[in-house]
């Protein structure tokens, strides 16, 4: 009986060796997993984005123009004039329709082609803006995606952008810190866009599609958005940070634009 019970003992303590293991296994693992996401992606990302934005800029056959100071004089908006947010920047967002082109704005992309750049000189973004929103070829690889049936830089209408919060490069992770009065900077081949920021709408749901039509106005929170046509630029990620579950939108104006 004594044997028998040492017995017992003897493989309950290697059981819980065992489980001890494979917990320390399983933490590591996961620990892994978070460093990869949190750390590997946007070190790869960042790297592809940072030699995409060089390789555009060669192939335009000039440097980046200095942008202006991100502390331009805040207008005050009414309530029709203020910001909405964007559809889900990644899973099958409906595309609206945007206006005719602006003077100066002929670009005709490709499916995932880099085709653009955009600075945001307030929280420190430059990253390349391409076509489309898809994860693999766009998003993940630390670029802006453009919602591809909205406007084009310059163009009338709405000039839709989506980009990562978390992970994957997430350019545009402190969009919320945005202010009306900042500046966000498109450059294309031929020309340097530069919008103003109107205002911020903190979170809506990830369907509300109208935040990215046209005359971009939320169907969600209807008291945000615009009334009129105009030439419009629309940011949205997701939020709240680390999750996909509503939206975060940043609205602006099209100041002012020059040739490169």
């Amino acid at each position: 009986m004594v044997q028998g019970g040492r017995a017992r003992r003897a493989w309950a303590a290697r059981g819980l060796w065992a489980g001890a293991e494979l917990a320390v296994t399983f933490g590591l693992l996961v620990l892994l997993l978070v460093a990869h996401q949190l750390w590997w992606t946007n070190r790869e990302a960042r790297a592809e984005a940072g030699r995409t934005v060089h390789s555009l800029e060669e192939e335009w056959g000039a440097s980046p123009h200095p942008v202006a100071s991100a502390t331009t004089p805040t207008t005050s908006t009414t309530p029709d004039e203020q910001v909405a947010v964007g559809d889900d920047p990644v899973a099958g967002a409906p595309h609206p329709s945007g206006g005719k082109a602006a003077s100066g704005a002929k670009i005709t992309p490709h499916g995932d082609q880099a085709y653009a750049v955009i600075r945001i000189p307030r929280i420190g973004v430059t990253a390349p803006i391409a076509q489309g929103i898809s994860k693999a070829g766009v998003l993940d690889k630390g670029y802006v995606g453009h919602y591809v049936q909205s406007a084009q830089p310059g163009q009338a209408g709405n000039f839709a952008l989506a980009g990562h919060r978390n992970t994957h490069g997430e350019p545009f992770r402190y969009i919320n810190e945005l202010k009306a009065g900042d500046q966000v900077v498109v450059e294309t081949r031929d020309t340097v866009f530069t919008y103003v920021v109107d205002s911020v709408l903190p979170q809506t749901s990830a369907r509300d599609s109208g935040t990215i039509a046209a005359v971009p106005r939320s169907d969600v929170k209807p008291s945000y958005g615009y009334s009129a046509p105009g030439h419009y630029i629309t940011l949205t990620t997701c939020t709240p940070e680390f999750t996909s579950t509503y939206r975060l939108v940043v609205w602006g104006k099209l100041q002012a634009s020059r040739p490169r």
